[in-house]
């Protein structure tokens, strides 16, 4: 089965549809193709957030992980030159 890949604002479109419809939740995870478990999965990240909300989040999750990724580098590089000046003395 080839899976598809949603943005964030389909996601919660998809949300606000199926609370519209009145439809059962597994009718609308038939429609869109995703499991149960990733319409409760989205549900639960996103709720009712309101589209611009999701968006930022979007964006910060981004930007925390950029950090992240800077931060361990940063540690590495110092331990790197910690163990060289170990074995120069």
């Amino acid at each position: 089965m080839k899976s598809k890949r949603y943005t964030t604002e389909q996601k919660i479109r998809i949300l606000r549809d199926a609370e519209r419809a009145g439809k059962s939740i597994v009718d609308v995870c038939r429609e869109k193709g995703i499991s149960e478990q990733t319409f409760h999965r989205w549900k639960r990240q996103f709720g009712m957030m309101p589209l611009d909300q999701a968006k930022r989040l979007k964006e910060l999750e981004k930007e925390n992980a950029r950090l992240k990724r800077l931060l361990a580098d940063e540690i590495l590089g110092k331990e790197l030159l910690k163990e060289a000046l170990e074995k120069k003395l």
